[in-house]
């Protein structure tokens, strides 16, 4: 018995012998009775090729067997390819994304790569294109476009981006001892309990408020301490808390307090330059007369550049171990802030220095 040919609702053929006593015009009435659109049953196919392969033309072929043309040289072309004549079989639904469709969300994804695949899709579904946020996102991931967190970076106005870029162009050159004698510093707060600090747990479904589950928050991190501290290629230097508000006088005395001690700590040769930001404090009059009584050589700094500063990179390292441990109360907080600082390595910072000019 051959395969069954699917003229709608009828089948073209039941029986091997059918076509052998079926005449063209049989085959033609049949065909035209049962629709326009037939699926060629794999012995008809076979006949096809068998007249192909006697040296039939495609036009006596298809005027033979009722076909077109084109579906003649499709069944022959598609033997003379695949070795076969079964259709091959399709991997799944058609896509509902065209080509056109697929490249207009790649183009709007550059333009504002902040769009969500939510907002895609009820764009695509004003232009009449309805598909599931996930196809969306399966699209845009073949592309190598995949949802990340933003990173943050300070907000630079174009004036502030000229400096930044003056900075960079007059330091990239500077030799490695250069930056081994800067004394970097800043100032920090860090919170009890920890701010927007994420924590997982091992928990069963159903189990996620469990008291031993949860982690206990409180308003403005249930207290905070600032903090004061330097470093430099060789080593950290000091770390001071600041009791109350830093104001200049208190910046200065601060500084009074560390700044030798921790020059003759970390062995900086003369003409050591200090780091500090653009804080009203570090940049006020009175504080500059200080440098000046005192000789001291400040880094030129860029504004709104906190991320051009290594030391951002320990205070995380700092935070992430104290909060590990975790304190109890404002006086473990300082305690576990200072125990933890001097464990900071040398290798750490050196590896922060090195890479600087990156």
């Amino acid at each position: 018995m051959c395969q069954q040919l699917s003229l709608g609702s009828a089948s073209w053929c039941q029986f091997e012998g059918f076509l052998n006593t079926a005449t063209p015009q049989t085959l033609y009435k049949h065909s035209a009775t049962m629709g326009s659109s037939k699926k060629l049953c794999k012995t008809e196919k076979i006949k096809v090729i068998d007249a192909h392969n006697a040296g039939e033309g495609y036009k006596k072929i298809a005027k033979r067997f009722q076909l077109a043309v084109s579906t003649v040289r499709g069944i022959i072309k598609r033997w003379q390819v695949r070795g076969t004549v079964e259709v091959k079989k399709r991997s799944g639904r058609p896509r509902k994304l065209s080509e056109r469709t697929a490249r207009s969300l790649v183009r709007k994804v550059n333009q504002n790569p902040h769009l969500t695949s939510k907002d895609l899709q009820e764009d695509l579904a004003d232009s009449g294109v309805v598909v599931h946020p996930s196809t969306v996102r399966r699209y845009l991931h073949k592309q190598d476009l995949h949802g990340r967190v933003c990173r943050k970076k300070p907000y630079l106005r174009p004036h502030q981006k000229i400096q930044r870029q003056k900075y960079a162009t007059e330091h990239l050159q500077k030799p490695d001892d250069f930056w081994k004698q800067v004394l970097w510093t800043d100032e920090v707060k860090i919170e009890l309990f920890g701010h927007n600090k994420q924590r997982y747990v091992w928990r069963k479904k159903g189990a996620a408020f469990h008291e031993k589950n949860t982690l206990p928050t409180v308003k403005y991190g249930g207290g905070s301490i600032m903090l004061w501290g330097c470093v430099a290629a060789s080593g950290i230097g000091n770390i001071a808390r600041v009791e109350g508000r830093m104001d200049s006088i208190k910046y200065q005395q601060i500084l009074e307090a560390n700044i030798t001690a921790s020059v003759k700590k970390l062995k900086l040769k003369r003409g050591w330059l200090l780091q500090q930001d653009n804080d009203p404090k570090h940049t006020s009059k009175s504080t500059m007369d200080y440098f000046k009584k005192r000789k001291l050589k400040v880094l030129e700094w860029p504004s709104q550049s906190p991320d051009l500063n290594i030391i951002e990179n320990l205070w995380v390292d700092l935070k992430r171990a104290v909060h590990a441990r975790p304190p109890r109360n404002i006086a473990e907080l300082e305690a576990f802030c200072k125990e933890e600082w001097g464990k900071i390595t040398n290798n750490r910072i050196q590896r922060l220095v090195v890479g600087y000019k990156k």
